[in-house]
């Protein structure tokens, strides 16, 4: 079976006005619609002896070659060569499980090309699960469904929603009868191979992720992980697959009903062809997979922080919503059987929770156990992330493309500043912004956050040919970076604390991250990754970023230092429409919906 590539499909804000007017038409129209009863499901769990796999064995051997006493290593994934190959490579070395996590997985060339590495992994006997939110599961990208009907791969779509699937327009509206819990969604973002090496961050599947279109493309960062953090990424995988909340595809939708959605030709010689000229064509299908033994990996101690599924709103009979659950050097689960229960936050302050100072005698280890125990007493990521902001000493950095800080973000930032804590905040500009109305949570806050003496910096959305890449480069490919002269945005997540700590994962600095959405995030007590990070994002505020300053005279936008940009005094390279209908509409939407 092959997944056909199909044109992404995104909805441009300024058609918003337009539908809202019909919306109320449609809703007449259509019936509200509710889920099928939850069919039997067998509960799975990650592979018991991760240790006993080529890929564990090579990790072990990586390991023992570098003489650290850290038992995992990490490798900062960025630019689109490096993101796309480490995930072919993870499904070709693949012998035993894949486990996929996603919010959104686009039916594109890109796409095509990893998913037809994961069916050639299940033809070959590896176990395949693919966890997605269902906020995406109409329209072109309903195809990626069918790979719930190949032998040997699972999947199941979380907090599906009831109603059309053929468009996502009509599907999109229909569900604003259940706005409520729409509105929550899994925006974790997990690829992990046989429970020994995975990858985490801000990044989607789909061409648009991996700088394959012609414009419009995301900058996005993600985090390669190898060793025991990952068998908490896999315990949270678990969590989430064997939740109430996830249900089979087969019980929504039927494969015929899948291949009457399709718009290709019926026969599936066609549209073989079809996807194999759309690989050959494409700037990113093609690659070869990443070397994964020559990766030179920085052995560090982590914790993994990560929303429970209980977060998003549960069925009628689901148990009451949990809080963050974090975790680090847990044993490991065993295949298809239930793992101990999950250490909550609580549990987690118990003594014990890390080995003992001496244990592991490092200046990492030691900044580790400084912020422990604040962050992990909250109850979500992000709030930990506000509190790991309260225990800064010198310096915060955050990238955050979606940036609407709430009222106890704010409080954060301004206790920071009266420490003398210097702030730098990377998001994204109006015209880089794909979601505007986000911009304009955000732009009602920018004063308020100048006053305070935070550094803004909202990135270009139109590069010459690259974004920030510097002089430096990751672990594994080029931490920032859009390889083409697309239209620039912003999609990486990252916050760099005293330049010694950093957090990688799915959240955004806003609301619905912090109050609707699920996310993941890996906490990495590491100098030499903290440098790395540091220096490859102040590469992306000299070269590639305005720096927005409140004068005498209202906001400025400063270009860098030797561009020939020029300074500009209103929302640089958006255009008179949009900036009309984010002064019109933007003060109308409120903050926890953006």
């Amino acid at each position: 079976m092959s997944i056909l590539p199909l044109a992404h499909m995104r909805f441009p804000w300024r058609s918003h006005l337009l539908t809202a007017c019909w919306c109320a038409a449609v809703l007449a129209l259509s019936a509200c619609g509710s889920l099928p009863p939850m069919p039997p499901r067998s509960a799975s769990y990650a592979l018991a002896q991760p240790s006993q796999t080529p890929l564990g064995q090579m990790v072990q051997a990586q390991r023992q070659a570098s003489g650290t006493a850290y038992r995992t290593g990490f490798a900062l994934l960025g630019g689109a060569d490096a993101a796309f190959s480490s995930r072919l490579a993870l499904v070709q070395s693949a012998t035993q499980t894949l486990d996929l996590q996603y919010y959104a997985i686009h039916a594109d060339a890109s796409t095509a090309r990893l998913l037809e590495a994961v069916v050639q992994a299940a033809e070959r006997g590896v176990r395949v699960r693919v966890l997605l939110d269902d906020f995406h599961g109409a329209g072109k990208n309903a195809q990626i469904m069918r790979l719930a009907f190949v032998p040997g791969i699972e999947m199941r779509m979380f907090n599906p929603l009831a109603g059309p699937r053929g468009s996502t327009v009509m599907r999109a509206l229909s569900t604003l009868a259940d706005f409520q819990r729409t509105q929550q969604r899994m925006h974790n973002k997990l690829f992990i191979a046989d429970n020994t090496i995975g990858i985490t961050g801000g990044r989607n599947l789909g061409d648009a992720y991996f700088d394959a279109l012609d414009s419009d493309n995301f900058i996005d960062l993600d985090i390669m992980a190898a060793g025991d953090a990952v068998r908490q990424l896999s315990s949270s995988f678990d969590r989430y697959w064997n939740d109430a909340r996830a249900y089979p595809v087969s019980a929504l939708i039927s494969e015929q009903q899948l291949l009457q959605l399709r718009r290709t030709p019926d026969n599936h010689e066609d549209e073989a062809a079809l996807i194999q000229t759309a690989i050959q064509t494409s700037k990113t299908a093609s690659l070869p997979p990443m070397n994964l033994a020559a990766i030179t990996w920085i052995w560090a101690p982590s914790l993994v922080l990560a929303d429970a599924p209980g977060k998003i709103l549960p069925p009628p009979e689901d148990s009451p919503p949990e809080g963050m659950v974090s975790e680090e050097l847990a044993p490991e689960p065993a295949v298809d059987e239930p793992p101990s229960a999950p250490t909550t936050l609580a549990q987690q302050l118990a003594p014990g929770a890390l080995p003992p100072s001496g244990a592991i005698h490092s200046t990492n280890r030691q900044a580790l156990r400084e912020v422990m125990t604040p962050v992990i007493a909250q109850e979500n990521v992000v709030s930990g992330l506000l509190a790991l902001i309260d225990q800064a000493q010198s310096d915060v950095l955050i990238v955050s493309p979606y940036f609407v800080p709430g009222n106890d973000m704010k409080r954060a930032f301004a206790r920071a500043r009266e420490r003398g804590i210097r702030l730098r905040i990377l998001t994204n500009s109006l015209a880089s912004n794909d979601a505007p109305l986000a911009h304009a949570g955000y732009a009602r806050h920018r004063k308020e956050l100048l006053a305070l003496g935070i550094e803004l910096y909202e990135l270009r959305s139109l590069q010459d040919g690259r974004v920030g890449t510097g002089t430096l480069r990751g672990t594994a490919g080029t931490i920032t970076g859009s390889q083409g002269g697309s239209r620039a945005m912003l999609h990486s997540k990252i916050l760099v604390l005293d330049h010694k700590l950093t957090v990688v994962g799915s959240m955004n600095l806003d609301l619905r991250s912090q109050l609707q959405n699920t996310e993941i995030a890996l906490l990495i007590a590491s100098r030499q990754l903290a440098q790395e990070a540091t220096a490859n994002i102040e590469a992306s505020l000299q070269e590639a970023a305005w720096l927005v300053e409140d004068t005498a005279h209202g906001l400025v936008w400063r270009a860098p230092q030797g561009s020939d940009w020029g300074d500009q005094t209103r929302e640089p390279d958006a255009s008179l429409p949009l900036r009309m209908m984010i002064h019109l509409i933007g003060p109308l939407a409120p903050d926890h919906l953006l």
